[in-house]
Order: C-alpha cells, then sequence, then structure tokens
C-alpha cells in the first residue's frame, strides 16, 4: 500500500500572507497523489483553530474540505490525529468526510510494519502552563461553557491567540531541544517494551528530522506547511521523507544516527 504522513499544515493561520494560496498548495499537493494513495495519516494541527458547534460548523477551509471528501470517496483512508490547535473536532468531519479522528496516539501496522503515530504535544514532560491548558481544552464543562459564547468573539480570540503563540521560524533551539528529547526518550522506552514498532512518527515541533534510535527503529518529525511543505511517504517497503516542490524533484531526508 502507499500512505502519506502530514502534519501542522494550520490552514487558516492569520500569520500567513494568504491563506487561500496556503490552502491552494495543500489541495494541489493532495491531487497530485490521488491516483496512488491508499491512506493517509494527518498528524495534527492541520487547521490553526476548528470548533464545531451542535449546528453551525466556521467558515472557511471548502477546498481542502472537499479534497479529503474526494479522497475519502475515492476509498482512501483518511486518518486525524487531534493535534493542540484542531483540539475541538467532534461528529461533523468524521461524519461529512469518512475520516477517523485520533486523540492521543495510535499503532497502525502497514504491510507487515509497526507505526506509532501522534501529533506530540502530549508527550513526556509538559511545562505546568501547557498542561494546564491542554487539561482545560478536554474538559468538557469548559467546552460546554466556551461553546456558548457567540462565535464573533471566540473566533478572533483563537486568532489573535495563534498569532502570539506561534513563530514561523519554529520553536526556539532550546525549546526545540527540549520537545525532541520528550519525543525521543517516549519513544525509547516505548519501544524496549514493544520492540516490534520500527516508525515512530510525530508533528508537533515544526521541525523536520529523522533520527534512528535503534538498529530497528527510526523516529521521524514531520516538519510543518508553514515554509517547508514537508511530508513522509511509505510505499509498501520504504519510508521516505520529502518537500513538496512541485517545479523540483521530491528530496529523500536520509536518517540520522542517534
Amino acid at each position: 500500500m502507499t500512505a502519506y504522513f502530514l502534519s501542522d499544515l494550520h490552514l487558516g493561520a492569520p500569520y500567513f500572507a494568504d491563506s487561500r494560496e496556503a490552502e491552494k498548495r495543500v489541495v494541489d499537493f493532495l491531487d497530485s497523489i490521488k491516483e496512488e494513495v491508499d491512506a493517509l495519516f494527518l498528524l495534527g494541527d492541520i487547521l490553526d483553530y476548528w470548533y464545531e458547534y451542535r449546528y453551525v460548523v466556521p467558515r472557511g477551509f471548502v477546498r481542502f474540505f472537499g479534497k479529503l471528501a474526494e479522497l475519502a470517496d475515492r476509498g482512501v483512508r483518511i486518518v486525524w490525529f487531534i493535534g493542540n490547535h484542531d483540539i475541538w473536532i467532534f461528529d461533523y468531519l468524521p461524519t461529512e468526510l469518512g475520516i477517523e479522528v485520533v486523540d492521543g496516539y495510535a499503532v497502525e501496522e502497514l504491510d507487515g510494519h509497526k507505526f506509532l503515530m501522534t501529533h506530540g504535544d502530549g508527550i513526556g514532560r509538559l511545562k505546568p502552563s501547557f498542561r494546564l491548558l491542554r487539561r482545560l481544552f478536554r474538559s468538557k464543562v469548559c467546552q460546554k461553557l466556551f461553546s456558548g459564547i457567540h462565535p464573533r468573539w471566540t473566533v478572533p480570540f483563537a486568532y489573535n491567540w495563534s498569532r502570539h503563540s506561534r513563530k514561523i521560524e519554529g520553536p526556539s533551539p532550546e525549546d526545540a531541544r527540549r520537545m525532541m528529547s520528550n519525543i525521543l526518550e517516549f519513544s525509547t522506552q516505548y519501544l524496549a517494551e514493544h520492540p516490534d514498532v520500527e516508525y515512530f512518527i510525530y508533528g508537533h515541533l515544526h521541525l523536520f528530522e529523522r533520527v534512528r534510535i535503534a538498529a530497528s527503529a527510526e523516529m521521524i518529525v514531520l516538519g510543518e506547511w508553514i515554509a517547508r511543505f514537508s511530508y513522509a511517504r511509505w510505499d509498501g517497503l520504504e519510508l521516505t521523507l520529502h518537500e513538496y516542490r512541485p517545479d523540483a524533484p521530491a528530496a529523500k531526508l536520509q536518517s540520522e544516527q542517534k
């Protein structure tokens, strides 16, 4: 089978110079793989903000959702791992697009090879402030209270939060080292108990990394679609990492030793 892995598209983010162009790039990429893709794994922060109400949904993303619906109608399996920006996916997207939604991590077997996948924001030692936010954002009580506020207030608030909390160039060197250490520690510990897992795939960090953590296992961080446009591809035998450049040959990112 052929599978693709993407994360951190942040569609709709206020720091895009042209949000429509950012969405079009993703749609063009999905259109370019539609003849071969069997499974599409979206590893979180696909949308910069999303909150579903019972009877209404936020505006925008029509072309992107339309392309996902087209792929699903063609029989492509689509799995969406919730990130820290697109937490509040409830029943609309699964019902309308036929996607599977995962909150946390999952282990998938593809062609006899095991992959552990997750967004990565909940892995390892978290800052107390971030841990508190995760609890609040996932609290059913807080979600109920939030849904009672008119979207004219909540949507601008969410996008302003994003504008001030996310730097396009990614995490600081200190944060990058800490987050890489977290997911490396988690992967190593998990591998010790589950030695049959060969690939650990994460998003969230906005880094594009491939690290060998054992003779038979690798850790992959998928990068982002703000400036790098990176992704991973599984062809049934080999996992390769690429950057989407429509006018240039795809470049592979080779494994690095731990």
